[in-house]
């Protein structure tokens, strides 16, 4: 029976407790919430770190904080964004690594930002992309690689060719996201994008807004794997707020359950993923 992983992505780079006030900020809030996905089972955990005023932060120690503080509470796979926010400076936002996780993303090329902060560029340009996919291997950090367009299937084929990355190579569909850049979180976008993988790759399907459950459930009836959480949605359904992160990750669980699939425990996404061990 095939297993399945979820992704709790739990906060996120720009909304904060305005949008949700379940919303976990705080290391200690960020490290409960994934303790609880953990519990509902969410076999990775990808966060973005928040500073005391609530905005993104790239401080090391801050993530290295949330880092300890999970690791005292279960064994989930720890994933850090090099997404950052829209504060962030590229340099910025690499430095997430230095906390060494298990698993860091990477974005796969440049968009415009059409919210919080019109015409703002979030920038991933090749030599940039290099660099970090260099970082990663030299620190033994899987990465994962944030792909929000056909396009950027050429940046992740020169980091195959360049032998940046090590199969299985792990990528993340993101659909919905508004920026200029982005495609549009509908069924045709996903499947045309899950034709362009390579092989010996596995994928997860992250969908910005309300179209998430769909989307995602849609993604492991083609044999990938779902991320869902506050990062990317802040409502259970319509009008409706999500109590937690946990309550999106149950919902989901329940869905593969009842798909006669299984769900990943965090060993065997190490396992999938042909990580090392608890980072």
């Amino acid at each position: 029976m095939r297993k399945v992983m979820i992704t709790a992505a739990l906060t996120g780079g720009f909304h904060g407790k305005e949008a949700n006030p379940n919303l976990p900020i705080t290391p200690e809030e960020i490290a409960q919430a994934t303790f609880e996905c953990w519990q509902k089972g969410a076999s990775i955990a990808h966060i973005h770190a928040r500073d005391t005023e609530g905005k993104a932060t790239a401080d090391v120690a801050v993530y290295r904080r949330i880092k300890e503080l999970v690791r005292e509470k279960c064994d989930i796979v720890i994933s850090f964004s090099t997404g950052g926010g829209p504060n962030l400076t590229p340099e910025e936002r690499i430095q997430a690594a230095f906390a060494d996780p298990e698993i860091c993303s990477i974005n796969m090329g440049t968009m415009v930002r059409t919210r919080w902060g019109e015409g703002s560029l979030f920038l991933n340009t090749r030599s940039q992309i290099e660099e970090w996919a260099r970082i990663l291997k030299d620190r033994g950090i899987k990465p994962e690689l944030e792909v929000y367009s056909h396009a950027m299937f050429v940046d992740m084929t020169n980091l195959i060719d360049k032998k940046l990355i090590e199969p299985p190579y792990f990528v993340n569909l993101v659909l919905g996201m508004t920026h200029q850049g982005a495609l549009e979180a509908n069924t045709k976008n996903l499947v045309s994008m899950i034709d362009y993988l390579p092989s010996n790759t596995v994928f997860n399907v992250t969908t910005i807004g309300w179209r998430q459950l769909l989307l995602t459930t849609l993604g492991v009836l083609l044999n990938g794997n779902a991320r869902v959480g506050m990062e990317d949605n802040v409502y259970y359904r319509k009008g409706v707020l999500a109590e937690s992160n946990a309550q999106l990750v149950s919902r989901t669980a329940a869905i593969i359950r009842e798909l006669e699939l299984e769900i990943a425990s965090p060993e065997e996404a190490r396992e999938m993923l042909g990580l090392t061990g608890p980072g």
